[in-house]
Formats: C-alpha cells, structure tokens, sequence
C-alpha cells in the first residue's frame, strides 16, 4: 500500500444559529463498516503514540478536541497530517505505518476500526514492516 491511498476526509457539517453538527457513517462516510471505537486522550507533552500497522484494519481518525500529527509512511515516503478540527479526518487503509504525534493539551483523536481489536493484525516493529513492504513493491 503506498501513501497515495491514504485520503483526507470532509465529513457533513450542519452549520446553523445553535452550533455545528457533523457525523460519520461506515460504508458512506468512510469506506468501511466500522467494528470499533476507541480514544486517546490525556497524551503528556512530547509523547507520541501508536508507531505500528496493520495487516488488515482500516482506520479513520478525526481531531474532536485540540491537535495532533498523524505521521505516516510506506516505508519509502513520508508525510505528516495535521488534524484539528472536527469536520475532517483522515482515511488510513491497511499496511500503512501510522504515528500520532505533536498532541495539544486537552486533544481527544477519535480512532474507527475497520475490525475489533486483534493484537495478530499488528505490526509493530518497523524494521519487519519496511521488509513487508519492500516484498510487495518487488512482487508488483
């Protein structure tokens, strides 16, 4: 998988005189059904959290509170993606290495999963992921 299949993603914004509303919906919103929810929240400054991949979890994460980085790479190019706004997210499909970084005080990222959680679906260590990688380009 490379970075190009990694999307920012606008959700719906209903703007009125009481506020603004958005939502997502799986297999409309984002192009999945989504299995799980979770938080990160309370992250200390300068830390960072979750360097890993998937083998077959898709992941949708959007800002609700404050900022953060999303650091990602194929093992070939990287970019970073700031989020922080509610309105937006981004699309990270499987085999894409993914860090959150950079996080403000009071930030909340909310995290859905394309499949509950199986710890056999991740890949954890960089170097074994660059190598994944490096196969699949060959193969190509």
């Amino acid at each position: 998988m490379s970075l190009e299949s990694v999307k920012v993603i606008n959700l719906p914004r209903i703007e009125d005189r009481r506020g603004n509303l958005s939502f997502i919906e799986g297999n409309r919103h984002i192009p999945f059904e989504i299995a799980r929810t979770y938080c990160i929240y309370d992250v200390p400054g300068g830390q960072f959290r979750s360097g890993h991949a998937y083998y077959t979890q898709q992941e949708f994460i959007v800002a609700l509170s404050g900022s953060f980085d999303v650091v990602l790479t194929d093992g070939v190019q990287e970019k970073t993606i700031s989020l922080n706004r509610s309105y937006y997210g981004i699309y990270i499909p499987k085999m894409i290495w993914r860090q959150l970084t950079n996080f403000s005080t009071n930030s909340l990222a909310l995290v859905l999963a394309s499949i509950p959680f199986d710890e056999s679906d991740y890949i954890r260590d960089f170097e074994k992921y660059k190598k994944i990688q490096n196969e699949a380009y060959n193969y190509i």
